[in-house]
């Protein structure tokens, strides 16, 4: 004596293909969005024939007026700069790790010297499992935010 009636499938039902695909067309520009946002090294593409621009600072006509102090401060600007986007780009790719090429830079190691001592026990191997765990849980959803594309 149950019955139901689906409001949507119906024949009098309003077209919803329309506002479907806007949807998706708005969710694909949104990701779109998000790509380009993340991951700002990649550049800006374009696919029109018709867009252009015109560069003022490297035409014939141009004045060079640069001095010395300007040349020099320029010079210190692009060195930031360049700093600046390696600093980002380690922020944002922290799987990459750290590289060094200075030959004095060293360190030590005191947990897996020939000397350190054994004192792990079951109780700690219990509790570190745990804690790796959460790690890997915690690193999944830290790419999975980080890389909003890939899912």
């Amino acid at each position: 004596t149950l019955f139901g009636r689906n409001y949507f499938n119906r024949y009098s039902a309003p077209e919803t293909e329309d506002e479907r695909a806007e949807i998706l067309a708005e969710a694909a520009a949104l990701k779109k969005s998000a790509v380009a946002y993340m991951h700002p090294e990649v550049g800006v593409c374009s696919e029109d024939a018709t867009l252009f621009g015109r560069n003022y600072f490297e035409r014939a006509s141009a004045p060079d007026v640069e001095s010395m102090e300007e040349a020099e401060e320029r010079a210190k600007i692009l060195a930031e700069a360049a700093a600046l986007k390696q600093l980002a780009s380690d922020y944002m790719h922290p799987e990459v790790g750290v590289k060094t090429t200075d030959p004095t830079l060293f360190g030590r190691n005191y947990f897996n010297r020939y000397s350190a001592p054994e004192t792990e026990e079951d109780e700690f191997a219990d509790e570190r499992a745990e804690i790796l765990a959460e790690a890997v849980a915690l690193k999944k959803s830290s790419v999975a935010y980080m890389h909003p594309e890939v899912g």
